[in-house]
């Protein structure tokens, strides 16, 4: 027996999100996820990305939710640590939302961050 490790999911997906992201894959074809990343920019100094992929690396993080499947690469895992992927539908517009709470600052459109 090989003794392998459990690594927690870095991100949580709400039902919202869950609902969201099925209604953008199902226009992808089968196969699709979505990828949320970190990178360095951003008005805050880090960056959330977010892409439809269609091949999951040996190493990424796979999260499931009502059928649609999130990735979340090695590097990307701690800056999202205890994070909720959300999806808000207010007066200012449609978008994903991390609600981090590793975020020490935000910027005033909520897809950067610092820590």
């Amino acid at each position: 027996m090989t003794d392998t490790a459990v690594t927690e999911a870095p991100l949580s997906v709400s039902a919202r999100a869950a609902r969201r992201i099925g209604e953008i894959l199902k226009t992808e074809g089968n196969g699709a996820m979505l990828r949320v990343s970190v990178e360095g920019g951003g008005c805050s100094g880090f960056q959330y990305k977010f892409d439809v992929e269609r091949a999951k690396a040996d190493d990424d993080i796979l999260i499931e939710r009502d059928s649609v499947v999130v990735l979340v690469d090695p590097a990307s895992a701690p800056f999202l640590a205890g994070s909720e992927l959300d999806f808000v539908d207010d007066l200012i517009g449609a978008s994903f939302r991390v609600v981090n709470p590793n975020a020490t600052a935000s910027c005033g459109c909520g897809t950067s961050f610092s820590i």
